[in-house]
């Protein structure tokens, strides 16, 4: 055995490919149908978002990636426009996602531009929610105070008149899966993050990480050719 390969074979396998693919959507894309299929965590999908305000105050949460679009390379996720992540989507819509895949020793940061996706995507979405998600989405007032979580219950029962469902409608939903017409509320949907950039990372031995990106103008409906590096660990 030579000693390079001596070398990456004690570092822990071959990490990223060799050479690096074109574009790392697939890589992506496959890593989280893994973390999918196995079920290691209550909550493959989760990944947290980051976003700023106008004069770059930053945040953070946990929310969940609904798609990974390979083709045009962009992650989709859903929120209340209205929380404090929406109103900083909308007035300064530029994000950065973390995929933190901890079972398998992998990481994905996606950066770039964020646009609404078409009501009819949130729509569709929307309807495919749980019932009791749904109606949240119309009860709650998203990052705003609330004096207890009786009064938030109170919300909720407002909105239940609001939209005429029954209490007994309710349950029949939630315990039988028995269908109910919730409609989306319009302050409610889609986002979809068009990267700009794309860090992936496998973990190695003695820290000696895996690192690659992959980098790519976007102007508008413009959209570069990516180009693609290893980083040091």
């Amino acid at each position: 055995m030579d000693v390079l390969a001596e070398i990456i074979t004690l570092l822990g396998g071959p990490g990223l490919p060799d050479p690096l693919p074109v574009e790392p959507f697939s890589i992506l894309s496959e890593w989280f149908s893994e973390a999918g299929r196995a079920k290691a965590t209550p909550n493959p999908d989760a990944m947290t978002l980051a976003t700023a305000t106008r004069d770059g105050k930053p945040s953070a949460r946990i929310v969940l990636c609904k798609s990974i679009e390979t083709a045009n390379g962009a992650v989709l996720f859903y929120t209340n426009t209205k929380s404090r992540k929406g109103e900083e989507l909308l007035e300064n819509p530029r994000a950065a996602l973390v995929f933190h895949f901890d079972e398998s020793g992998r990481q994905a940061r996606v950066e770039g531009g964020v646009t609404r996706v078409s009501e009819e995507e949130s729509d569709r979405y929307f309807a495919s929610r749980h019932p009791l998600s749904r109606l949240g989405a119309w009860a709650s007032a998203q990052s705003q105070p609330v004096e207890s979580r009786r009064a938030f219950a109170s919300k909720v029962a407002d909105a239940m008149r609001t939209l005429g469902i029954s209490t007994a409608a309710l349950v029949a939903s939630v315990t039988t899966g028995k269908a109910l017409t919730i409609p989306r509320p319009p302050h409610w949907g889609g986002f979809r993050l068009t990267a700009e950039r794309v860090e992936l990372w496998v973990n190695a031995k003695g820290r000696l990480h895996d690192r690659a990106e992959w980098t790519r103008s976007c102007e508008g409906h413009s959209v570069g050719a990516w180009h693609r590096q290893r980083l040091q660990p």
